[in-house]
């Protein structure tokens, strides 16, 4: 049996380690504070019995758990990231033990009345009585991706410690900057040695993903003339009024609060301006790789568009693409989420195959050659104050790392 109490104290050790990335930043990692957790990491992987433990000049970890057979077995891997998103503070984190939760209002913060409720949330009562782990509601919590990191490590040192169960070699990694888009930027694949691998970076217990969105960011400048205002007529042109016209004339439906499942969005999550020059920053998502490509073709049409109407270049927009869907890449090796699959259902587990409004390491990995679905680590409400992740997913994580791995071992 997984212990309960050893992967209570693992995950508090990783989430009161503040290891924030910074989009900003051009260095890998991005936030010196992220090499922390990553030496201890390193560490505690030579301390649990992994071989071949490494770690980069980029923090980049690696490390092997060596078969315990005689015949040919696929190499797999399970990855996840350490760093933690810059959307919320993750400094200083305080993270709050609720034994045999009773599916009312949990008080996060009495001072500042800050309540993690199941009115609101609701999938908090999935979890009644259970153990949950939440913030002091002034921080994130790091489940994304510290209970992956903790599920991994927690499986590596059961199966070292129980060399009954039967496993081909297991390589393990984890990544830094995840968070800002960058985690598999430096990954080395060929070093890695895996035939396929599995990221453990999902939300709700049973969730198994193989698609993601196809994503792009696109930066929108509209240029602007100042004069005087009291002798502007025919003269100014306010370059925040044309960047109104730009967002109004994207479809208004189309957007994150109003999106779900399979539909995609156009997402203004920055916008900056004055009269002389305005600048927007979107992201695009779509599953469907031609839907995808037709969004962004909405964005430069709408650019010549007002470009035509002034009768001069008063926009530019500059699109790139970030990731793809893994789809494409995880259908022609199937087999490799039906192991996942399996392992969930023999272990009580129900299956939640569904797309990820987003994306992981596993999206870019996959296109760099090493084919990789995501499994759930078990939190909520990422990325927020009101994050929190039940210590039995957790554990029920760690048992399919250990699953899968045994079933990967299994004679033809």
């Amino acid at each position: 049996m997984i212990s309960k109490e050893n992967i209570i104290k693992r995950f508090v050790s990783y989430v009161t380690i503040d290891t924030e990335s910074d989009p900003a930043s051009k260095t890998t990692p991005s936030t010196k504070k992220q090499w922390d957790l990553a030496n201890k990491l390193a560490e505690e992987l030579k301390s649990i019995g992994m071989t071949d433990v490494s770690i980069d000049k980029n923090a980049y970890i690696m490390a092997t758990l060596p078969s315990n057979v005689d015949h040919d077995v696929p190499t797999i891997g399970f990855i996840s990231h350490f760093d933690t998103s810059p959307d919320f503070t993750g400094a200083n984190v305080k993270p709050q033990i609720v034994e045999n939760y009773n599916g009312h209002d949990i008080v996060l913060n009495e001072a500042e009345n800050i309540v993690l409720s199941p009115d609101y949330f609701e999938d908090l009562l999935l979890y009644k009585g259970q153990t949950l782990i939440t913030t002091d509601g002034t921080t994130l919590l790091g489940a994304d991706d510290k209970a992956g990191i903790c599920e991994i490590v927690s499986a590596m040192e059961y199966l070292v410690n129980h060399p009954e169960i039967k496993h081909g070699k297991i390589r393990v990694g984890f990544t830094p900057d995840e968070e800002i888009g960058r985690g598999a930027h430096k990954f080395d694949v060929e070093k890695f040695g895996a035939d396929w691998a599995y990221t453990m970076d999902g939300s709700q217990i049973g969730e198994l993903e193989y698609e993601n969105f196809n994503a792009a960011r696109a930066v929108v400048k509209i240029k602007g003339k100042i004069v005087h205002p009291g002798y502007a007529k025919g003269k100014m042109i306010n370059s925040m009024y044309i960047a109104q016209e730009f967002i109004n004339s994207l479809p208004r439906l189309e957007t994150p609060e109003h999106t779900e499942g399979y539909q995609g969005f156009f997402h203004l999550h920055n916008i900056k301006g004055n009269v002389e020059e305005t600048v927007l920053e979107y992201i695009i998502r779509d599953h469907d790789r031609g839907h995808f490509e037709a969004r962004k073709e909405v964005m430069q049409k709408l650019t010549n568009e007002l470009n035509s109407q002034y009768e001069r270049q008063v926009v530019t927009t500059e699109i790139k693409d970030q990731y793809f869907n893994m789809k494409e890449k995880v259908e022609p090796v199937m087999h490799i989420v039906d192991i996942a699959e399996k392992a969930m259902r023999q272990l009580g587990i129900k299956p939640l195959i569904k797309a990820i409004r987003g994306g992981t390491d596993g999206s870019q990995l996959s296109y760099m050659g090493l084919p990789c679905p995501n499994i759930f680590a078990g939190g909520h409400n990422f990325h927020g104050r009101y994050e929190y992740v039940p210590v039995e997913s957790m554990i029920k994580a760690t048992e399919v790392i250990c699953k899968i791995a045994e079933l990967t071992a299994l004679e033809e």
